[in-house]
């Protein structure tokens, strides 16, 4: 299955702060409304800011989006940068969304995705003591081998997801329980 990068981009920018079940919604139609980055800057911002609404921040949303198509367009030639540099000189594209777009849509291992999950089980598992993003992908990236960076933060979003909830994980059902120092079977209360 291809993976559309700028797609990706602009579903990963609307995605800060939002579901994926609401992402997934708004952009069913905002795909077939706005077909490449052009489009998005031929429609006034209100225009835009109706249409991704209910994802939140819609207006820093909009602005980031407009943004990034507007550099996509005149210094890319419309075409997502295929490196973590040039992804993060677009508007609204730190390094959480440029490791999406390049593990994702061009299969590039450039860092570790770190999102809400990736966060909260690294502490849980104790890969990290930080709660800054970008420090805990340092520690990742020094314990993970690079060849697995991409599929080791899809697992830990799958797990994150499914199992070790934020509030209530399901220490019992989990298949790394007995390694983790944070299990509410061995603790006997809720991690942080």
């Amino acid at each position: 299955m291809r993976i559309d990068a700028f797609e990706l981009l602009i579903a990963t920018i609307l995605s800060a702060q939002c579901t994926d079940q609401r992402v997934n919604i708004v952009t069913a139609d905002l795909f077939r409304k706005y077909r490449k980055a052009e489009d998005y800057l031929k429609v006034p911002a209100t225009e835009l800011q109706q249409d991704i609404r209910t994802t939140g921040f819609f207006r820093n949303k909009t602005k980031s989006i407009q943004g990034a198509c507007k550099m996509l367009t005149e210094e890319f030639h419309g075409r997502v940068p295929q490196t973590m540099e040039e992804l993060l000189t677009l508007p609204g594209v730190a390094r959480k969304t440029a490791n999406v777009v390049l593990g994702v849509a061009y299969g590039i291992a450039a860092g570790i995705v770190v999102d809400t999950h990736v966060g909260r089980l690294s502490q849980r598992l104790r890969l990290t003591k930080h709660r800054d993003a970008r420090k805990i992908e340092q520690d990742l990236m020094e314990i993970v081998p690079r060849k697995d960076w991409i599929i080791f933060a899809h697992l830990l979003i799958f797990h994150g997801r499914r199992i070790c909830k934020a509030r209530r994980p399901l220490c019992e059902e989990c298949l790394v329980e007995k390694l983790c120092p944070s299990s509410i079977l061995k603790t006997g209360k809720v991690p942080k």
